[in-house]
């Protein structure tokens, strides 16, 4: 089995890989979350969909997910994926993520973020970030722009979200852009 290094904490934060004994608690947030999350978001709210779900992020190697737990009790505040990860020349990937409801606006998903930013530019060894995002969206917008991603465009009708082809913006981030601050 290959060593998988050991995933980063915070100050208030810790991620943890996604795991099927994870679904009950995500389940319950992701249902409790709607009115947040709609019209951007649509996480798994059923056992079946989040099997189907995590699953997708443990087995496939183009994936990789993380839950952001609270360090004070250990509940899951939300989810940041890294999906599409290219290698070669690439060394890509581009970031999905959702705060819950009882943890939105309290700076844990942006701590979370730089985390998942940090591992993704270490130890998995990745060049490139990026977050498509719907320009109305504003929180996922503010927590892109808070974490040092850039603007680099619009995309009409990019992403299937919700029935409908949707315009997104493109935001991204590179190892040197990190480390130049």
């Amino acid at each position: 089995m290959p060593h998988t290094p050991p995933l980063p904490e915070g100050r208030r934060v810790t991620l943890r890989p996604f795991t099927l004994a994870d679904g009950p608690e995500f389940t319950a947030r992701a249902r409790e979350s709607k009115d947040l999350h709609r019209p951007w978001l649509f996480p798994p709210d059923s056992d079946e969909a989040y099997a189907d779900y995590a699953g997708r992020l443990i087995e496939d190697p183009a994936r990789t997910g993380f839950l952001v737990c609270e360090k004070d009790g250990g509940g899951i505040a939300g989810f940041i994926n890294i999906n599409n990860i290219v290698r070669g020349g690439f060394q890509c990937g581009a970031l999905g993520y959702g705060a819950f409801a009882h943890a939105a606006g309290r700076g844990l998903m942006r701590e979370g973020l730089e985390l998942v930013v940090g591992y993704a530019f270490g130890p998995l060894g990745l060049h490139r970030l990026e977050i498509n995002v719907q320009p109305g969206n504003t929180a996922s917008i503010a927590l892109a722009r808070g974490a040092g991603f850039r603007l680099e465009g619009f995309s009409p009708a990019m992403i299937h979200v919700a029935g409908a082809w949707r315009d997104h913006e493109r935001w991204a981030l590179t190892a040197e852009m990190r480390a130049a601050g």
